[in-house]
């Protein structure tokens, strides 16, 4: 089995906000403390980040700081989420033209697409763009979840490279890590299940709680 793409300590980066624009000083000196503190990667515009609330010149502002910031020191996953699939590879391709590492793709929101869609989604994403996919599972806040046989069938595409599991189910990481053949990476989204996440084959939590 081949070493993770990504592991370890990734931060679920907040957006600071001033007088309604992106605080760029800011979230500069939020990113800096992150890679001095020793994380091992970053989120920019996750659902920490106010992806949902943010325009999208924002969205990109604020992907394209990061990854300048951080100048490889981490690696930067760029969330790319939305209930469109056009408009998520829109945001997955502005990703890989800016350098970033990787693409954080939520389920479709509010959409609730049926376990074929939810597979047709996000393999129309990995087509389009040459850059790391990682899957992302909140049905708490989507209203949708993605189970563990389609988890296993998109595994097999050489663009999805591992899936952020926020559902608190300590059961699926045993599962997709007995199910999924070679490398996928296995990242908890849920800060206090992450110890037992990490018991059962995990290898990394895209934490929000390391903000602070």
């Amino acid at each position: 089995m081949t070493a993770p793409l990504f592991k370890g300590v990734i931060t679920a980066l907040i957006t600071p906000l001033r007088d309604g624009k992106v605080d760029v000083a800011a979230f500069t000196r939020l990113l800096e403390r992150q890679i001095a503190g020793g994380v091992h990667g970053v989120v920019p515009m996750g659902t920490t980040g106010e992806s949902a609330s943010l325009t999208a010149d924002e969205h990109k502002q604020v992907v394209e700081l990061c990854v300048s910031v951080a100048a490889g020191r981490v690696r930067v996953i760029a969330g790319a989420g939305s209930s469109a699939t056009d408009k998520a590879i829109e945001l997955a391709r502005f990703a890989k033209t800016v350098g970033a590492d990787g693409a954080l793709v939520v389920t479709p929101y509010y959409n609730r697409p049926s376990q074929a869609g939810l597979a047709a989604h996000f393999e129309a994403i990995a087509e389009a763009v040459q850059l790391p996919v990682l899957l992302y599972n909140v049905p708490g806040r989507t209203g949708v979840d993605i189970n563990n046989e389609t988890v296993a069938k998109l595994a097999a595409h050489p663009n999805i490279v591992g899936i952020k599991d926020a559902t608190g189910d300590l059961s699926r990481v045993s599962w997709m890590r007995t199910h999924i053949d070679g490398q996928f990476d296995l990242i908890s989204g849920d800060d206090p299940s992450y110890l037992g996440y990490h018991a059962q084959g995990g290898v990394g939590v895209i934490s929000v709680t390391s903000n602070v």
